[in-house]
């Protein structure tokens, strides 16, 4: 078992999904404050030691949870004696896998569950999960969850019928009305009036973003941040409009005023994970708002729209996808697969006064440059001898395992102290002055314990890394060129400057710790 087990160890759960924001009695503090004082009054665990484990706007529906997942973990770990809950809904509110970890998991790993406002405590139900009145109530929070949902989703959709605009974001060239409708953004439309005209003169995306770049018009991210929403990180957008973004509002049927709802829908109820629905499931409602542009040129340009699009390519591998970016302007890097394989930067074609304009390196160059770097450190890790296991590890584990023994000891006799006290055997004045050295002396003892054991995980940890690092550097060394493998466990990304220059960002840093 861990060594962080030597105490016993509660958990303290506590979720807050974004409906409960509006019951304070369910909120983070609420529930901690209820839980923190249960575990106080706990009777028969001298020592306890408490932590807390928060799920913030997460819904109890399912297990993807960040913090119930750090939980589970370090119950399989061992590390966790018991867990405390306000109630059953707060752990989970799907009955089948609440269930399962009752009946299955908890019981193995020796945990003990208490539930505080539903009065249920696993240590009183050896063999079962408190009878029917517990199903029960596993029952009402899934038919309760499941039952908002729906009633959410439908609240939606009537007010989207009234007209009445549901999310936070409107489309570039609208703007939320005091009315909570869409309506016309006088600033920004001319813009989207452009952009459709110039594509049905025949214009394809990237000409109509070299148009708006010439004439100065800002990034609908830019945009938004001028007006206070900052939405998205605009510091690398330098008043380009990218391709994908012209298309989607040539492709925006909101533009003609019809609004479409219900496009995707999460694969489970409460989950987070959306897909996107076929279309003849959509909801659309016409004339929903003002049109930016008529129908007549929608449809148009929707046929025009049909030529740009690109067939599906099959995707190539390569040791460097998705690793080379632009030390200028920070945008990836895309491959041409010529003749003879380059990278380019793109994203700033239509900026010629720009230091990365139509820059390119040789992907056979860039990778033999990589390599280069890859194998003259893989000669000074194979030829360095002090890569071996560090010593004293098994003096240090000795020295461990005697701070347990003795943190066990002073355990001991403090709980001995206070059952002395119980049968009177000494006055009160005696044991708090005598717990009070002992108090002193276990924390010593903890203390040292705990920085022993830093110390013991940081050798652990360092000779496994030499040992990878060996073996990194020998494979290295047999290979012919630099691979897929080598790349992905090596770097991070590759940024190329102009005149072919390069600055490499390493996944692994021990690797190259010693060129510097």
């Amino acid at each position: 078992m861990n060594n962080a087990s030597m105490d016993y160890v509660i958990a303290l759960y506590v979720r807050l999904s974004i409906e409960d924001l509006k019951v304070d009695s369910l909120s983070i503090q609420s529930q901690l404050a209820l839980l923190h004082s249960y575990a106080d009054d706990m009777e028969g665990i001298p020592n306890a030691q408490v932590e807390e484990f928060i799920d913030n706007g997460h819904s109890g529906t399912n297990f993807e949870r960040p913090a119930v997942q750090k939980l589970l973990d370090r119950v399989r770990a061992g590390e966790i004696h018991c867990i405390l809950v306000k109630d059953f809904s707060r752990f989970g509110r799907n009955m089948i896998e609440v269930g399962y970890f009752m009946e299955r998991v908890f019981p193995v790993f020796g945990v003990r569950f208490i539930s505080v406002e539903d009065g249920f405590d696993s240590a009183q139900h050896q063999g079962d999960t408190g009878g029917i009145g517990m199903a029960v109530k596993y029952l009402i929070s899934e038919f309760y969850s499941r039952d908002m949902s729906v009633k959410t989703r439908t609240a939606k959709y009537v007010k989207m019928k009234r007209g009445e605009y549901q999310s936070v974001v409107c489309p570039y060239g609208y703007q939320k009305g005091a009315d909570g409708r869409m309506e016309i953004d006088e600033e920004t439309a001319p813009n989207v009036r452009l952009i459709f005209q110039m594509a049905l003169d025949g214009h394809d995306a990237h000409q109509i973003a070299e148009v708006l770049f010439q004439k100065g018009i800002v990034t609908p991210g830019e945009y938004k941040a001028s007006k206070g929403k900052h939405y998205h990180d605009v510091s690398r957008c330098q008043g380009i409009w990218q391709r994908t973004t012209i298309l989607r509002i040539l492709g925006d049927e909101r533009y003609a005023g019809t609004y479409i709802m219900g496009k995707r829908k999460v694969r489970e109820i409460g989950g987070r994970c959306l897909h996107l629905k076929d279309e003849s499931e959509w909801f659309k409602i016409p004339d929903h708002h003002p049109p930016i542009i008529d129908k007549s040129t929608y449809e148009q340009v929707q046929a025009k729209l049909l030529h740009f699009k690109s067939v599906k390519r099959k995707v190539h591998q390569y040791p460097l996808r998705g690793k080379v970016f632009c030390g200028c302007c920070k945008h990836a890097m895309g491959r041409i697969p010529a003749k003879k394989p380059y990278f380019i930067c793109r994203y700033t074609s239509v900026d010629s006064m720009s230091p990365c304009h139509g820059m390119r390196i040789l992907e056979a160059e860039l990778e033999s440059l990589i390599y280069e770097i890859l194998l003259k450190q893989a000669g000074i890790i194979l030829n360095i001898d002090s890569l071996s296991v560090a010593g004293g590890l098994d003096v240090q584990l000795a020295e461990q395992t005697e701070y347990q023994n003795r943190i066990r000891q002073c355990q001991t006799e403090k709980r001995l102290l206070y059952e002395r006290f119980l049968l009177k055997e000494i006055d009160k004045d005696s044991y708090l002055e005598q717990k009070s050295v002992c108090d002193k002396e276990l924390n010593r003892l903890k203390q040292a314990h705990s920085a022993l054991s830093a110390e013991i995980s940081q050798k652990q940890m360092d000779s496994d890394t030499k040992s990878q690092l060996k073996s990194i550097a020998s494979d290295i060394s047999g290979a012919d060129g630099l691979t897929e493998t080598f790349a992905n466990v090596l770097i991070e990304r590759i940024s190329v400057f102009p005149d072919s220059q390069i600055k490499i960002e390493w996944k692994m840093k021990d690797f190259c710790r010693e060129i510097s």
